[in-house]
């Protein structure tokens, strides 16, 4: 009685993991960080919450459209400070 032999089978690779959906909120909480700073902001928190419950792809574009956007508002804050204080040195 002979023993068969095996031949080991073919297993091919493993299949890419299926990527993480991403967050559409996050889309345009960027887009609109560009246009519209505070729209952005508020998109970009929403947004972020949705992901941590959901588990979605896309913090990084939150992340980004928040960055974006805060940035966006302090360097208006700023230039409307120069822009009243220079208005009102002039008026002196």
């Amino acid at each position: 009685m002979s023993t068969p032999q095996y031949q080991p089978q073919y297993q091919g690779y493993a299949p890419a993991p299926a990527s993480a959906k991403t967050n559409t909120l996050a889309i345009i909480a960027l887009i609109s960080s560009f246009f519209i700073s505070l729209l952005g902001v508020i998109l970009g928190h929403v947004a972020l919450g949705q992901i941590k419950r959901t588990g979605e792809g896309g913090r990084g574009l939150a992340i980004a459209a928040l960055v974006i956007g805060y940035a966006s508002i302090a360097l208006s804050v700023v230039l409307l400070i120069v822009v009243l204080g220079s208005a009102a040195a002039s008026q002196a």
